[in-house]
């Protein structure tokens, strides 16, 4: 089991991670009934695909010696509609102010994109901009 979710009334919901006990609610967005006052189900797919693709270049990076501390990532989720989904998740990775070569830079971008959120999407739902 990895989490538990209670729904608390009001379009809202509480999610537990069993493991460590932390907890994450959600509301539904403003264009979609809600109040938009926590993130939102399509908002914690979209930071998790960021989060994930920062975890996987960490690992490649710690393998490699290459320093990526301070790393940031903005995400900007684009809806659709007829269905409602997720059309579109723009990732801009600012990476630090460091010299990078350009074997780092491709295994870098390669570990962002082969991370196991980004693979399990739709293929083409993630546009990564890399700023060096």
């Amino acid at each position: 089991m990895t989490s538990k979710i209670i729904y608390l009334g009001s379009l809202r919901t509480e999610a537990e991670h069993l493991n460590s006990g932390k907890k994450v609610l959600t509301d539904a967005p403003i264009d979609n009934q809600g109040k938009g006052e926590a993130y939102s189900p399509t908002d914690l797919v979209a930071t998790a695909l960021g989060s994930c693709m920062l975890t996987i270049m960490g690992i490649r990076a710690r393998d490699h010696n290459i320093d990526i501390d301070g790393t940031e990532i903005s995400i900007e989720k684009i809806m659709g509609s007829n269905p409602r989904r997720i059309e579109t998740v723009v990732v801009s990775i600012n990476m630090p102010d460091h010299k990078y070569s350009d074997s780092d830079k491709d295994l870098l971008e390669k570990a962002a994109r082969d991370c196991p959120v980004c693979k399990s999407l739709r293929p083409g739902i993630a546009k990564l901009n890399f700023d060096w």
